[in-house]
């Protein structure tokens, strides 16, 4: 396994450099009980929105899509 990371050639190489390079943010979100998933899920959902309606709506006809909920 180390061969493989030391080898720039590797597709792992740049993602274990991005790992090190950060490695104090990799050690808080494995071990800190909080979790920002429900923001990303919010900025999700409004990306996906806006990118379906781009173009074909006015800004009321999105807002009211952001208030819609799908369940």
């Amino acid at each position: 396994m180390k061969k493989q990371l030391s080898n720039k050639r590797s597709p792992l190489h740049s993602h274990s450099i991005g790992i090190r390079i950060d490695l104090a943010a990799v050690k808080n979100a494995i071990t800190s009980p909080y979790s920002n998933g429900l923001l990303e899920g919010q900025v999700n959902r409004l990306k996906w929105i806006k990118r379906m309606m781009y173009g074909r709506a006015k800004p009321d006809l999105l807002e009211k899509r952001m208030q819609y909920r799908f369940e």
